[in-house]
């Protein structure tokens, strides 16, 4: 008999129009590359992905990337489906002049996370845990900004599943 994992908390939805957006650092990367791998690679009959997956992936400098040649290659084949956001913390500074670590590279694109959540994007998060305090600050700050009450927000994410957490 095969059996899946005892957890549901990165399995995907069935929808193949589901709206994904994939938050990384490090080696949480691997389970999103099973999920791209299913939407661009594979695409099973019963699977045929043609919503958004969205990654973003935080690594101290660009020769820490994962998978690079692999990403480049699903999005030169599929660039309506498919976008990738790093997070250079060695590399890149963010908005106030700091090292740009993986809430700061969201939270460059807010309105448009905001916006897909609010439709009912997935937001999945995968990495060390050390990366959950500072985006649970940064979705905060932006809930704030929006007028939206940040613990009625996430509580709503989790409600319809759409908040889905792995740390280590």
């Amino acid at each position: 008999q095969l059996t899946g994992p005892t957890g549901k908390v990165l399995l995907m939805p069935e929808d193949p129009n589901a709206v994904y957006i994939m938050v990384a650092t490090g080696t949480g990367i691997a389970p999103y590359r099973a999920m791209w791998r299913r939407m661009f690679y594979e695409r099973p009959p019963n699977y045929q992905f043609s919503g958004l997956a969205w990654l973003f992936m935080g690594v101290a400098n660009s020769d820490a990337k994962l998978y690079d040649d692999e990403l480049s290659a699903i999005i030169e084949a599929y660039p309506d489906n498919f976008r990738v956001d790093y997070a250079l913390s060695r590399e890149q500074s963010n908005a106030k002049g700091g090292k740009m670590y993986i809430q700061d590279k969201v939270e460059e694109y807010k309105d448009q996370v905001f916006d897909l959540l609010d439709n009912g994007a997935f937001m999945y998060f995968c990495g060390l845990k050390g990366m959950m305090p500072g985006i649970e600050e940064m979705l905060r700050n932006v809930c704030s900004e929006k007028g939206l009450d940040y613990a009625e927000w996430i509580q709503g994410l989790k409600h319809k599943e759409q908040w889905r957490v792995e740390v280590y």
